[in-house]
């Protein structure tokens, strides 16, 4: 762990282990609650610091630490395809997006500003003058999930020591190696003891901690709906950010440019083994253009060379666990039984792998229809009308993204207005994602807004100062 600036171990060490073959590519140990008592405590400290803090002192860390990534990218990559089982080519890409994610929080804390309020619109504002200020909440707990552990860390703590403030980060119990790495690399780019602390353990215990206690300011959490739910029920008036995830939809129109929507939806549908928030998990495609579409979209998920994740050649690598790809095999298996065809793949390799799937005719009761699937299975079902499609995509518990393929502006836009979701896509799948826009959903997809802008909003509270001059 990494608690006040510097490395720290206790007696319960635990592996952890590449996800592809169970081989073990590091160690962590658990934290005790004194420890995760110790790193809020260096937190509150720090927060103080961060605070007195000019924008430009805070934004000269984030950057420096962008370029020490940059120059780390290869180490790092591979700490994150050991960690997670993604292909090393997408390691390096979750890479690179991390590091411009800090480089938009460092730019961002240069644009860290107020507003002059016109007290004398009003009568009795006559004779005063008023502006506010954005001040720092103080210490951040960021409890980040296995899937893409260094960027949507960075999009918690690149944002939070922009505004000043100091964090306590809780990374998944299976991907740890990326957090306490990047620990060190902020402590080597100037950034003051106890800004970042980093606790390792089961999620349950330590997340309550962090939650309970009054020295923390805000929550900011991706992960499950239900630990989402319990950490919103529990927070009481502090500050939470819940990103839960999704079953994103998109329909495909029969005026669509097929070559580009196959290909995006064999990507969309498959990166990283579908372990993404905003992994392509139902397709709508107009009757019209199906079984083109189907056939393109099976021959290309048929080309994925699947394999050890440290592999140049690798597509499509493991889950998780080997749990994870049971209860996948089982979803795939109770969407067959209640009447989906297998048009490719359906079958667990080994371990924790599962081949690229596609299913049609997916009935809307199955999980895979109506729940977050997390693995490479997608659904591809028929409608007839473009208002059919948007009442299928919409009849869901999530609401994170979506997208539409259309050459007509009117429908895309059509569409745009009527689909409730947080992010809405036009000619493009809805994993699409670059790291300074605003993301965030609606229903169980979670509250609140990531994208560095976005998140320091989040992070910082406006003061008002008001005087009679």
């Amino acid at each position: 762990m990494f608690i006040g600036g510097r490395p720290v171990t206790t007696a319960e060490p635990r592996p952890v282990e590449l996800p592809f073959d169970g081989s073990e590519v590091g160690t962590v140990y658990q934290a005790t609650k004194e420890q995760v008592d110790a790193a809020i405590a260096a937190a509150a400290a720090a927060a103080l610091l961060m605070g007195e803090m000019t924008l430009d002192e805070r934004s000269t860390i984030l950057r420096k630490s962008y370029q020490r990534l940059m120059d780390d990218r290869d180490e790092m990559a591979l700490a994150v395809s050991s960690e997670t089982g993604k292909p090393l080519k997408e390691a390096r890409l979750e890479v690179d997006r991390a590091a411009l994610t800090l480089l938009f929080s460092a730019e961002e804390a240069h644009r860290l500003h107020g507003e002059v309020v016109p007290m004398d619109a009003s009568p009795a504002g006559k004779g005063r003058w008023a502006m506010t200020v954005r001040e720092p909440l103080g210490v951040i707990a960021a409890i980040t999930p296995f899937n893409f552990p260094l960027n949507l860390a960075m999009h918690k703590i690149g944002p939070a020591l922009a505004g000043g403030n100091a964090v306590v980060h809780k990374p998944a119990s299976t991907t740890p190696i990326s957090a306490i790495r990047m620990a060190h690399l902020f402590t080597e780019c100037g950034l003051p003891a106890g800004a970042l602390n980093v606790v390792t353990g089961p999620g349950g215990a330590i997340g309550d901690q962090l939650v309970f206690d009054k020295r923390v300011a805000m929550v900011t959490f991706t992960g499950s709906p239900e630990v989402g739910l319990r950490i919103r029920n529990l927070a009481g008036l502090k500050r939470v950010t819940l990103e839960l995830g999704s079953n994103s939809a998109v329909i495909v129109e029969e005026d669509a440019n097929l070559d580009e929507a196959v290909a995006r939806s064999v990507a969309g549908s498959f990166a990283h083994s579908g372990q993404v928030c905003i992994s392509v998990q139902r397709i709508f495609v107009h009757r019209k253009i199906r079984n083109e579409f189907l056939e393109r979209c099976v021959e290309g998920a048929r080309k994925l060379a699947i394999g050890h994740p440290h592999s140049p050649q690798t597509d499509i690598s493991s889950l998780i666990t080997a749990g994870e790809a049971e209860r996948v095999a089982g979803w795939i298996q109770e969407a067959v039984d209640a009447g989906a065809r297998v048009a490719t793949g359906g079958h667990r390799l080994h371990r924790a792998t599962i081949e690229p799937t596609i299913l049609t005719e997916v009935p809307a009761t199955a999980s895979l229809s109506c729940r977050e699937a997390f693995g490479p299975v997608v659904g591809v079902n028929v409608y007839d009308s473009l208002d059919e499609a948007i009442a299928r995509v919409n009849d869901s518990e999530y609401g994170l993204q979506a997208g539409i393929y259309t050459r007509d502006i009117q429908k895309a836009f059509y569409a745009a207005r009527r689909v409730h979701v947080g992010g809405f896509l036009i000619n493009e799948v809805p994993q699409y994602r670059v790291d300074q826009m605003p993301y965030g959903g609606v229903k169980l997809s979670g509250a609140g807004r990531e994208g560095p802008k976005y998140a320091i909003e989040e992070m910082t509270e406006p003061k008002l100062v008001c005087w009679k001059v």
